[in-house]
C-alpha cells in the first residue's frame, strides 16, 4: 500500500491512502489520523490500512484527487532521523579528493549520524539558503521508517521492523562540514533540514524490486531540468538498510516512526573506477559533492558549483513500467 500526509495546517499533517498510480487517495482519520498514529499501532492499523489500500483501487470507498504538491514528508517530524553510509564508495571519492585513505573498518562497521528530525520539508518545499558560501547540496538517497526496534536486533531480524520505504534529499551544507567535523562532535549546523518523497510505500508494494532490504530500481536526479543523476540503488552497496537499522538499534531500542537513510545513493563506473556524467553516457551522481571530487581528482580543481537560489532539484524512482512509485521531492532553493 501507499501512504502519504496531507498538509492541513496541523504539525503533523492528515493521513491518506494512496492508489498505486498516485491519482487518488482517501482519508485514513478513522484508523489513524497521521502517519505517526498508525506506526505507533501498526499491527493493528496495517491491515486495516491496506483494507483501505484495496477499496481505494476497487473503487469501493470515497476517493478524492491525490495532488503531490498538497503533501507533508511522510513524516512531518520524527523521533528520530538517522543518515547511514550504504554506498561506500561515495566515501571514497570524498576522501581521495582530498588525499586521505578509507579506514577498512568503514567496511564492516557503517558510518552514520543523528540528524534533526523535528522540522522535514516537503517534498515541493523551498530549500531555504541563508550564505551561497555554505555550500548547498542535494544527496539523493532511499530511506525506511521502522516500528519499534528492539535493542540488539540482528540484520534478519532488523528487515522485519521496516514497515515503510520512500525517498529522501537529505541537504547538505558542505562548506559548513570540514570545520564541524574538526570539532569532533558531528554534523549540526551543516545539516539542515531534510525533505522526503510525497509517498511512503510498504516494502510488498515494490515487488520484486525490494530485495535484501534494497530497492533494486535506478534513482533518477535532475538539476536544473537536466538528467543528473541515475544511479542503481541496489548496486555497489556495501550495507543494506537493514544492516544500518540493526547498526542504529545496536545499544538502544528505536522507537517507532524512527527513519533510516541509505546515505548517498552512488555507483562505480563501468570500469570501477569513478562514474561518468549522464551526459557522457554514464549513471551519474547523486549529489554534486561527488562530481566536484571526480573533477579534483581528473584535473586538480573543482569546476561545478553548490546550488544556489533558483536551482532546483528533482528526485523520483520509477516502476518497471515507467511509472512514478512515491512521487517526486521537487524543490528550489530560495534565499532568506
Amino acid at each position: 500500500m501507499k501512504l502519504a500526509t496531507l498538509k492541513n495546517g496541523s504539525r503533523d499533517g492528515r493521513l491518506v491512502v494512496v492508489s498505486k498510480d498516485l491519482t487518488r487517495c482517501t482519508d485514513a482519520a478513522r484508523i489513524a489520523p497521521t502517519m505517526q498514529a498508525a506506526l505507533d499501532d501498526w499491527e493493528a492499523a496495517a491491515p486495516r490500512l491496506a483494507r483501505m489500500a484495496e477499496g481505494v483501487e476497487l473503487g469501493s470507498v470515497p476517493t478524492f484527487r491525490f495532488h503531490e504538491h498538497d503533501c507533508e514528508s511522510p513524516l512531518p517530524r520524527a523521533y528520530q532521523w538517522a543518515d547511514g553510509s550504504a554506498y561506500i564508495n561515495h566515501v571514497e571519492l570524498v576522501r581521495k579528493a582530498r588525499g586521505a585513505e578509507v579506514p577498512e573498518s568503514f567496511y564492516d562497521d557503517p558510518l552514520m549520524y543523528q540528524g534533526g528530525s523535528d522540522a522535514f520539508l516537503g517534498p515541493r518545499d523551498d530549500i531555504p539558503l541563508g550564505d551561497i558560501a555554505w555550500g548547498c547540496d542535494m544527496e539523493g538517497e532511499s530511506a525506511v521508517i521502522t516500528d519499534d526496534v528492539p535493542m540488539g536486533v540482528s540484520e534478519a531480524e532488523a528487515a522485519d521492523h521496516i514497515k515503510l520505504v520512500m525517498l529522501c534529499n537529505d541537504v547538505s551544507l558542505r562548506g559548513l562540514i570540514p570545520p564541524e567535523l574538526a570539532k569532533g562532535f558531528g554534523f549540526f549546523q551543516s545539516k539542515p533540514p531534510s525533505a522526503f518523497s510525497p509517498v511512503a510505500v510498504t516494502p510488498d508494494e515494490l515487488g520484486a524490486a525490494w530485495k535484501d532490504s534494497l530497492v533494486h530500481l535506478p534513482l533518477r536526479v535532475d538539476y536544473n531540468g537536466a538528467p543528473f543523476g541515475r544511479a542503481e540503488a541496489a548496486v555497489d552497496a556495501t550495507f543494506s538498510l537493514a544492516r544500518l537499522v540493526a547498526h542504529a538499534a545496536k545499544t538502544r531500542p528505536l522507537t517507532a516512526g524512527t527513519v533510516i537513510g541509505s546515505g548517498t545513493v552512488s555507483n562505480k563506473g563501468a570500469d570501477g573506477g569513478p562514474g561518468k556524467p549522464v551526459r557522457e553516457g554514464g549513471l551519474g551522481y547523486s549529489c554534486i559533492a561527488e562530481i566536484r571530487m571526480i573533477e579534483k581528482i581528473a584535473s586538480g580543481e573543482f569546476q561545478t558549483p553548490f546550488m544556489k537560489p533558483d536551482d532546483t532539484v528533482r528526485i523520483e524512482m520509477m516502476d518497471a513500467a515507467g511509472k512514478s512509485i512515491f512521487g517526486a521531492i521537487e524543490q528550489k532553493v530560495v534565499a532568506v
